[in-house]
């Protein structure tokens, strides 16, 4: 078989790359190495950046997303027994988020690839990516207990960090850089209705927490634990205590999160890594392929889906005029992007979390910086546009 572009991975950037690329008339194939069902019941974000719930609608996948998804205009900070709420577009010029759960953009993409878009395999595992270096590179996997071999024209991997493609680019070629954070969020969903209309993040004494939803009927709550930790270890009842400790805003007394059965647990490493180049000869990465930030900016979804914004582009115009710039653009036209949601995500994670090994000094920092926030429309807006997502245009 053979096809312009192999895409490995049906995941988000994967099922939506394969969808811009149908539109431009540009034929795909898509090799998933999960069943159907693992893939649509992944629990990953949840925030959706104005650009890619625009892109998401022009594309054809916003039907769903219109009718059931949650736009917000601000999240809250809550930090020293203060709860200040930051209102993005009074700050950004009208911009907003949206809440729409990772899985649901996946079921709403698969269902439209499906339906009338380029093959899909699902349980298809991939074991090399060969010739990348070439004008015919070759992606070898096997499907329904047969190997089988697709050539392309380019490749692109969209399979994680964990996958074959990022393996694929020489040792000597790909630069590494990475942080591994000294905690991890402690994620449940639970069947409780939230009693906020936004995401509140909270610094304490007692450490992180985030209060998220994925519906008005599911709650999708976070807590700040220590690396290593076993979810079997905090019982229900000790995670909603320890979720209303570090809610606690003094002119509140009161305020408590609204209880119900904890349907999931799971413990999130916290970690930020880079790889360049984001391109080797005919071998494109994008998503988690080439950058994973901390889940604290809600950055790692809407930065998977610019990476394939972008390559889109870059095929569109090859397609119509022949030209390679764009493509030859793509890895530093999306690692400027990469970068600052980088850097804006250490931010976030660094500026709300308690390091075990933190001082006094290092928290009245953290203090005066929320402060700042609370107190400073420049910086209440520096936050603002960065967590809606930087316009496309500044990219291109």
């Amino acid at each position: 078989m053979h096809t312009t572009v192999g895409i490995i991975g049906g995941g988000p950037a994967g099922l939506l790359l394969a969808r811009l690329l149908y539109n431009a008339g540009i034929d795909s194939v898509v090799l998933e190495r999960k069943d159907r069902a693992y893939v649509e019941q992944r629990q990953r974000a949840g925030i959706l950046e104005q650009a890619t719930v625009d892109v998401l609608r022009s594309a054809g996948a916003g039907a769903r997303l219109d009718a059931e998804g949650m736009p917000h205009d601000g999240i809250e900070l809550r930090f020293d027994g203060r709860a200040h709420r930051v209102d993005f577009p009074s700050l950004t010029g009208g911009r907003r988020v949206w809440v729409y759960a990772q899985t649901e953009v996946v079921k709403d993409l698969i269902a439209l690839q499906l339906a009338d878009g380029g093959p899909l395999l699902f349980e298809a595992e991939v074991h090399a990516v060969e010739g990348a270096d070439t004008d015919r590179p070759v992606i070898r996997y096997t499907h329904e207990g047969r190997e089988q071999t697709l050539t392309c024209d380019y490749v692109v991997g969209c399979d994680g960090f964990h996958g074959v493609a990022r393996d694929a680019v020489p040792d000597g070629v790909r630069t590494t850089y990475e942080r591994t954070y000294p905690y991890s969020w402690l994620g449940i969903l639970a069947d409780a209705p939230p009693v906020y209309d936004e995401l509140i993040y909270a610094h304490s004494e007692h450490g992180f927490a985030l209060a998220s939803m994925r519906s008005p009927s599911v709650s999708r709550l976070y807590l700040q634990v220590p690396n290593g930790t076993d979810p079997a270890d905090w019982s229900d009842e000790r995670i909603w205590d320890e979720l209303d400790a570090r809610f606690a805003v003094t002119a509140n007394p009161g305020w408590r999160l609204k209880r119900g059965p904890v349907t999931a647990k799971s413990v999130l490493p916290m970690r930020s890594h880079v790889t360049e180049p984001m391109r080797y000869g005919r071998l494109f990465l994008a998503g988690d392929a080439a950058h994973i930030v901390p889940p604290t900016g809600a950055k790692g979804l809407n930065l998977a889906a610019t990476d394939v914004i972008v390559l889109a582009r870059a095929f569109a115009q090859l397609k119509e005029t022949g030209s390679t710039e764009l493509l030859d653009a793509y890895s530093d036209t999306c690692l400027r992007r990469v970068w600052r949601a980088e850097h804006f995500s250490y931010f976030m994670t660094t500026t709300l979390h308690a390091d075990p090994e933190q001082s006094s000094f290092e928290t009245k920092l953290q203090l005066s910086q929320l402060d700042r926030v609370a107190t400073s429309t420049h910086a209440a807006a520096e936050l603002a546009e960065n967590y809606t997502g930087l316009s496309l245009d500044v990219d291109s």
